[in-house]
């Protein structure tokens, strides 16, 4: 490897130290513009930094802000040949982002608010910096969008895909396994794909690790789409051979050792082990040249649609105006939704069913649904003339927001840190979200949810966060309702038969709904 190789970061950190003076007022400008961008977003800044601190799942975040500043340092001698100018079009990428942060706001989904902050905070280098340096930085502002915690969205799947190669491989070896969702039963024991073992965290740091590799590694498309496919597939994979690994060792050293070597084995070093059998499987296509520049600024210079794009310039007054008129506008809106709120009446009761009684609520292990912010919450159970029993649990909301959110992270009926854990999705019926949860290894119980909200009769949290955002973008106040009808199975009481019977005897489920929240 030349030595200009090994050198190139600090050599670009030593030319970067010397800031061309067409370059001091723009970059001050912009350190202005982000630092109070920080300030009013804070929040969420705040809340990307605790996950990113306190959750192993995205414990890699802590090393992109120092990415992207190496990619930056990087480009900086190439990026210096260009002069700044702010751009005007590059607005509508603000102007989009604070909407979706708007969005975020609205309906109480974190993801928007903190993808629309950093999207807000990237579009602010091609306004106050122009469109060629931001054709520059492409990639690393597109990087920036992995500062956002995402992927719990992909648990249940990975779950279920993990548990699948699992049952196959602890076939293929003899062992005699049943598997009930994400759940095997083997002669030694009990065995849960839990949460912390579907994959999740190292699936999302092998992509923001592939997408780094694809972009300094290769030339070829082709070839960047086959190693990031390799990035996806080789620890979906790995992480299956992992959880059968853990089964078949409790077989011979039995099942608290195996799992204390998995946590301790595995967790420091099945990362570490599946990324560097990528990188050695991938080293001979590596097609980008040592001395080759990142950043091809005759390119740049020289490109027809960038030259055309570049004559929307704008003062930069009028750029850093434009955008504090857009945070101004994003916030003074939010601001305007959260003081929503719809009438509820001050007490509310679950009411009499027709062929039900209410009896003493005494579940075989203790189930409460959670519904954090909710103005009302109502559990109890019913049993009809035939034995069955039906657990039902109502919240209603004023309104939805933060810190009130029925379909928000943690909420309804799979209370996280309890007994019970998610065993796989259940019957469907009305369109409600259906699944199965364990408890003691033995007690099974299914639980189904609605949200209900104006017109809205749904299980599904995305339908729910939309009618949210589109009633709070008119100003509309509406009451929300979280519905959850749940049973134990039981020898002689299969749980789908008793909530189907209660569900028919209280449909159609809104109206029961709107009649206990004072809905005319």
């Amino acid at each position: 490897m030349p030595r200009e190789g090994l050198t190139l970061p600090f050599g670009a950190l030593r030319d970067g130290l010397h800031i061309p003076h067409v370059w001091r007022a723009p970059l001050a400008c912009l350190a202005v513009v982000w630092l109070v961008l920080g300030a009013v977003f804070f929040r969420d800044w705040a809340a990307i930094a605790d996950q990113a601190w306190n959750s192993s799942t995205y414990n890699h975040i802590i090393l992109i802000p120092v990415i992207i500043g190496w990619m930056v340092i990087q480009r900086a001698p190439e990026l210096a040949e260009i002069a700044p100018r702010p751009w005007w079009p590059g607005l509508v990428i603000a102007l989009g982002a604070a909407f979706m942060w708007v969005l975020g706001a609205f309906s109480g989904l974190d993801l928007a608010r903190q993808l629309g902050a950093t999207v807000l905070l990237a579009s602010t280098v091609p306004v106050l910096l122009g469109v060629r340096v931001g054709a520059g930085l492409l990639f690393p502002l597109c990087y920036m969008l992995l500062l956002v915690p995402f992927g719990d969205e992909l648990i249940p799947t990975l779950q279920m895909i993990t548990a699948a190669i699992t049952i196959a491989l602890v076939d293929l070896s003899g062992i005699p396994a049943v598997i009930d969702g994400v759940f095997i039963d083997t002669p030694a024991g009990l065995f849960e794909v839990a949460e912390a073992c579907s994959g999740v965290k190292f699936l999302i740091a092998m992509i923001a690790f592939g997408l780094l590799v694809a972009n300094v590694c290769f030339l070829g498309w082709k070839r960047r789409a086959i190693f990031l496919l390799a990035c996806i597939v080789v620890p979906i994979l790995a992480n299956g051979f992992r959880a059968f690994a853990t089964i078949y060792a409790a077989q011979i050293f039995g099942a608290e050792v195996a799992a204390g070597f998995d946590h301790i084995v595995y967790g420091w070093f099945f990362f570490a082990i599946v990324l560097a059998l990528v990188v050695v499987g991938a080293w001979r296509y590596f097609d980008r040249p040592i001395e080759d520049p990142i950043v091809d600024v005759d390119a740049i210079n020289r490109s027809v649609l960038l030259e055309r794009l570049s004559k929307f310039a704008v003062g930069p007054a009028v750029a850093v105006a434009s955008l504090a008129l857009i945070v101004l506008a994003s916030q003074g809106w939010a601001a305007a939704a959260n003081r929503l709120e719809a009438q509820l009446p001050a007490i509310a009761a679950l009411p009499v069913v027709e062929g039900w009684q209410r009896v003493d609520y005494a579940p075989q292990v203790i189930w409460e649904p959670r519904a954090n912010g909710a103005d009302h919450r109502l559990l109890g159970r019913y049993r009809d003339i035939q034995g069955r029993e039906v657990d039902v649990f109502l919240a209603l909301y004023a309104g939805q927001g933060e810190g009130r959110e029925a379909g928000g992270f943690g909420e309804g009926a799979l209370m996280p840190d309890s007994e019970w854990s998610w065993l796989a999705s259940g019957p469907s019926l009305d369109g409600a979200y259906s699944e199965r949860m364990l408890a003691r290894g033995r007690i099974n119980r299914l639980a189904m949810t609605w949200y209900h909200t104006g017109s809205l009769l749904s299980g599904s949290n995305a339908r729910l966060k939309l009618a949210t955002m589109i009633d709070r973008l008119t100003l509309t106040a509406r009451p929300t309702a979280m519905l959850i009808l749940s049973a134990e199975d039981r020898p002689d009481q299969p749980a789908e038969d008793a909530v189907r019977a209660f569900h028919k005897a209280v449909a159609p489920l809104d109206q029961w709904m709107d009649r206990i929240s004072g809905v005319e």
